[in-house]
């Protein structure tokens, strides 16, 4: 979520729908975090966006066990609560497929001590492979700041790692458990008390398949990135990828399998991170000496972002270019995002894969052949041990436009030379919250979503479903291969 979209989910003219969520909230959140931090301005807050200050917990249907669909090979999608979830991170273990972790920013129901502000940062964990989640879920940590956009990974040795942003300042923060997700780490912050710069937005985690090799990617209208090479106990100083006035977001990112010190990270940048006009440029970040410098290679350009007025709190922008990426088990880079080639229209979901990061095949178009179509939010994910074969899902309208959204899903073995066809309709659910219907879900519930690939080659695929752009919504889990 960028700097002119940050949100609360409470306000002074919803207040009522705000007591009312908490009074019908359930128990069950406990904190295991010990991060506190001292209550202080949170900054540029005129930014953040008028939520809806209320949940649909009543109206909701949680299933707690999976229904396979015998003819997708998937299970029916089910959602994580009914409270005002958005913006849900997942990750599986690379070794033991039945440790899966999910993060999800959670703007209703209980907080995690009375000095502690919603939205928070929510931790769910399976030990049998998302058949079933352990309860309570837990509050990944208690701040007394606005929590949002959490990352989470998994090294093979079962250590998890991960990111939240604690407002603005102290910004992206890090975190880690080796005990599976028992307890956490202090946090390391990267903004505030001095450090430059002075706040950051948007974290990217990525680390190497061991652990050791840890970079995290923000912005702060440019574009920075810290790394560690001893597991996450320290980090550099932010190192400033290129100096321009563009405003930069990470949104995807990749480890070297045969060499930690070689590591990329996907990019979009605009010319304002306030009104999105002109250019987007897709861009992967390198660096071959672990952190120590970046290359800024191009892949694409997309015109002006396309308008999303139809759902309500959408600000221009919210549609514009992401790009997600994986790396496989031989070093094969792939790389999807959405952009157009007219300004403000909708965009088109394409993928490209390289072997350095630097040079690029030309891009293959992905989604539907209709150009009245919106994409948007792409995921990446490669086989942990199998070359070649990646995974993508992504979020569009196909099938009613604007307001029958739905989570895709297109499966390559040959490196992209050929897809699975037909796609895969993950958001399969015709019911189980006011926002959905037999058309999908009216309108995605944060800009990104997350895909995983386990090591029995199974999909864990997260998204955020919601009524608009200011919602209500939840967040939403599949699985299936």
């Amino acid at each position: 979520m960028n700097l002119a979209s940050k949100q609360w989910h409470s306000s002074a003219g919803r207040t009522h729908w705000l007591v009312l969520a908490l009074a019908l909230s359930v128990a069950g959140c406990t904190a295991v975090g010990t991060d506190m931090a001292k209550r202080r301005q949170e900054k540029n807050d005129d930014h953040k966006k008028t939520a809806s200050g209320f949940s649909y917990l009543a109206e909701t249907a949680v299933a707690v066990t999976p229904v396979p669909d015998a003819a997708t090979g998937w299970d029916v999608e089910r959602v994580m609560s009914g409270q005002d979830d958005w913006e849900p991170a997942n990750a599986v273990d690379p070794v033991d497929p039945n440790y899966v972790y999910q993060l999800t920013t959670r703007y209703t129901g209980p907080k995690a001590c009375g000095n502690c502000k919603l939205p928070a940062i929510i931790l769910r964990r399976s030990v049998d492979g998302g058949t079933t989640w352990l309860v309570p879920d837990k509050f990944l940590a208690a701040t007394s700041k606005g929590q949002y956009d959490p990352q989470i990974e998994v090294a093979a040795n079962g250590h998890v790692y991960a990111v939240w942003l604690d407002a603005f300042t102290p910004g992206s923060t890090f975190t880690k458990s080796t005990d599976r997700g028992t307890t956490w780490s202090p946090g390391i912050s990267f903004a505030g008390k001095g450090k430059k710069p002075q706040w950051n937005d948007k974290p990217w985690l990525i680390i190497s398949r061991d652990g050791q090799h840890v970079y995290l990617g923000f912005n702060s209208s440019n574009s920075y990135v810290v790394s560690s090479h001893d597991s996450g106990a320290t980090f550099s100083a932010p190192v400033k990828t290129k100096n321009d006035t563009r405003y930069w977001f990470h949104s995807g990112g990749a480890v070297s399998p045969s060499n930690p010190m070689v590591a990329y990270f996907a990019t979009s940048n605009f010319s304002s991170g306030q009104n999105y006009a002109g250019d987007a440029n897709i861009e992967v970040l390198k660096t071959t000496d672990g952190g120590v410098s970046w290359t800024t290679n191009h892949v694409d350009t997309s015109r002006e972002v396309p308008p999303c007025a139809w759902a309500a709190g959408c600000y221009t922008g919210f549609l514009g270019s992401t790009a997600a990426m994986a790396i496989d088990s031989a070093g094969k880079l792939m790389i999807a995002y959405h952009v157009n080639g007219t300004p403000g229209v909708p965009e088109q979901m394409y993928v490209s894969t390289s072997t350095d990061g630097v040079n690029w095949t030309p891009r293959q178009k992905i989604s539907v052949a209709s150009a009245t179509v919106h994409n948007a939010f792409p995921a990446v994910a490669a086989h942990p041990t199998t070359p070649n074969d990646f995974h993508v899902t992504w979020q569009d309208d196909r099938i009613f436009s604007q307001t029958g959204w739905n989570t895709w899903y297109r499966r390559t073995t040959d490196g992209g030379m050929s897809w699975t066809t037909p796609d895969i309709r993950l958001s399969d659910l015709a019911s189980g919250a006011p926002y959905k219907s037999v058309n999908g879900y009216a309108f995605p519930y944060g800009d990104y979503h997350e895909l995983s690939v386990d090591s029995l080659g199974r999909n864990h695929v997260v998204w955020g479903a919601g009524a608009s752009y200011t919602g209500p919504g939840g967040t939403w889990y599949t699985r299936g291969q």
